[in-house]
């Protein structure tokens, strides 16, 4: 559980800061919602927030210091996966 806030203080200050394209920071939002959602077990709490990381990723607008901060985030996430 401790991984999980971690990772969404990870992306408060991804979604906060203003050089991320919109469109990125709404993935972001978007990540976050899914890990804070107390009606998922943990596991889909992490399988909706990769999926939403993973397009972040992959998109080539993003700042690669952006880029890298996701990763972070996502091998966070991926350690707690079941």
């Amino acid at each position: 559980m401790e991984t999980i806030l971690q990772a969404v203080e990870l992306l408060i200050q991804i979604e906060q800061d203003l050089s991320v394209p919109k469109n990125v920071r709404v993935k972001v939002k978007n990540a976050m919602t899914a890990l804070q959602e107390e009606s998922l077990e943990q596991a889909l709490k992490i399988n909706k927030s990769l999926q939403e990381l993973d397009d972040i990723a992959a998109d080539p607008n993003i700042p690669s210091f952006t880029r890298t901060q996701i990763w972070n985030v996502v091998s966070l996430l991926e350690t707690q996966k079941p």
